[in-house]
């Protein structure tokens, strides 16, 4: 790409690649949240992606790779009963049928989620029916969330949040034993915290610290760690940090580089606990989290692991070159380039997320999209993401490390290896790939193998200590 100084008269070159991102820029757009579409291809039926496209070798929900990944994401949330194959597989058919969109999308799992909330048919269900599907219904309006700024009503935003939020209340308060749910002291605004258990004695157990990555919602934690940890008689902490659930859509906290100081609360109200073994406390970090909970571990000496799901040292990176050569030095510059040669050509798909890749850094982005605008600011929630990166920070990690990568990598290609590399801490590297149907991104189809992993890991790493 040339003249991306903003020296001189915009020239067409320019223009046309920054604008251009609906081609294979706009699928990497997708980079830890996938891109919305404001209108896509008619899918075939199911089968497998062609070799070379955006998500070779797996199950073909959707033409559209950002839709598809997100579809294959709900799916795989079936084994944890976040997700149930007959209503994912129906709900794909309903919004193929009514033409691929943000708004099908948005519509179809919203009231799908509405349905699961409401009294099914039949007989009255007890607390074990009710409390299922709760958590389904936390999965369904979260995927309603995920492309409501797509849609014709993205107003709906925070709506959509509550009523997820309130799904996986609900669930929390039918499981046995119930989570203790607390709020746990972090600047202004405290974090909300589920802590599971096995059981409600006072028995010292390994705990695990569950972290989230830029757009998952808390039913991602319970797919990715909650059962894993309590079928092996660990605890698991879940939490809403800056930049997540209630901090970012409620209380309108952005991401921080600084994750030690939320962790570090964490860690604090954990070792108060008698039913938590100080000294067998681990952190996890699924998807953009590969890169937070290697940051919190390289200044948190009381964490006895850390696992990065997949590692990842720059997030940045994660965006395509087009949109990281808008920024420059210069905040005037990087914002005339955004506001008159970027904006006016993007088309709706992109531009949508565009919205939601930078809402999780700039309160005025969120509630511009909200209002259906596009954020007029580039520059300072790009230098935000371009603060996260911890390259020269991973070898401050003592702690023992499992670092996880993918085949077929889609957001942060490279950069798990490039950690592990880095790390001189005890550590291990391992690679999860398609003759399991393991690849892509956090294995969207297989988060109990993903689980599995983990946890054997961990057992094994602990065990002596």
């Amino acid at each position: 790409m040339k003249d991306v100084s903003g020296d001189g008269a915009p020239t067409p070159t320019r223009r046309t690649a920054l604008a251009g991102l609906a081609g294979a820029a706009g699928a990497a757009l997708a980079a830890g949240c996938t891109a919305s579409s404001a209108s896509a291809p008619t899918p075939s039926p199911t089968g497998t992606t062609p070799a070379g496209g955006p998500t070779p070798g797996v199950m073909t929900l959707f033409e559209n790779p950002g839709f598809n990944f997100n579809g294959l994401w709900t799916l795989g949330g079936s084994g944890a009963g976040a997700g149930e194959v007959g209503e994912v597989l129906t709900a794909v058919n309903a919004i193929n049928k009514a033409g691929l969109s943000a708004q099908s999308y948005v519509e179809t799992f919203r009231k799908l989620g509405d349905q699961l909330m409401a009294a099914p048919q039949g007989s009255k269900p007890d607390d074990q029916t009710t409390r299922w599907r709760a958590l389904r219904a936390a999965q369904y309006y979260g995927q309603a969330l995920f492309y409501v700024l797509g849609s014709d009503d993205p107003g709906r935003e925070e709506q959509l949040y509550r009523a997820g939020r309130g799904a996986w209340d609900k669930f929390c308060e039918l499981c046995d034993p119930a989570p203790v749910r607390t709020s746990v002291p972090y600047g202004k605004t405290p974090l909300p915290v589920w802590f599971f258990r096995p059981d409600e004695s006072e028995r010292r157990r390994p705990t695990v610290i569950l972290t989230n990555g830029s757009d998952g919602q808390n039913v991602d934690m319970w797919t990715y760690g909650v059962p894993a940890a309590l079928d092996r008689g660990w605890n698991a902490l879940v939490y809403d940090g800056p930049g997540q659930g209630q901090l970012l859509f409620v209380n309108r906290v952005v991401f921080t580089p600084t994750w030690e100081k939320v962790v570090g609360p964490l860690v604090y109200w954990l070792v108060a606990r008698a039913d938590v073994d100080p000294d067998r406390i681990a952190l996890t970090g699924l998807s953009m989290a590969g890169d937070l909970a290697p940051r919190a571990a390289a200044f948190e000496d009381r964490l006895a692991a850390v696992v990065a799901m997949p590692g990842c040292l720059t997030p940045w990176l994660g965006f395509p070159p087009e949109i990281r050569e808008i920024l420059t030095p210069n905040k005037q510059e990087t914002n005339d380039i955004w506001n008159k040669e970027v904006v006016p050509e993007l088309p709706a798909a992109d531009a949508a997320t565009m919205k939601k890749r930078f809402e999780p850094f700039s309160v005025p982005a969120m509630l511009d999209a909200r209002e259906g605008r596009m954020f007029t600011d580039f520059y300072t929630p790009a230098k935000r993401i371009q603060a996260l990166d911890i390259t020269n920070v991973v070898g401050r990690i003592k702690m023992p490390a499992l670092v996880l990568d993918y085949e077929g990598e889609q957001f942060y290609p490279g950069q798990a290896r490039q950690m592990f590399e880095r790390l001189t801490s005890p550590k291990d590297y391992v690679k999860l790939t398609a003759a399991t149907g393991a690849q892509l991104h956090c294995s969207p189809m297989a988060p109990q193998q993903h689980s599995e992993v983990v946890f054997d890991w961990l057992n094994e790493t602990l065990a002596n200590r």
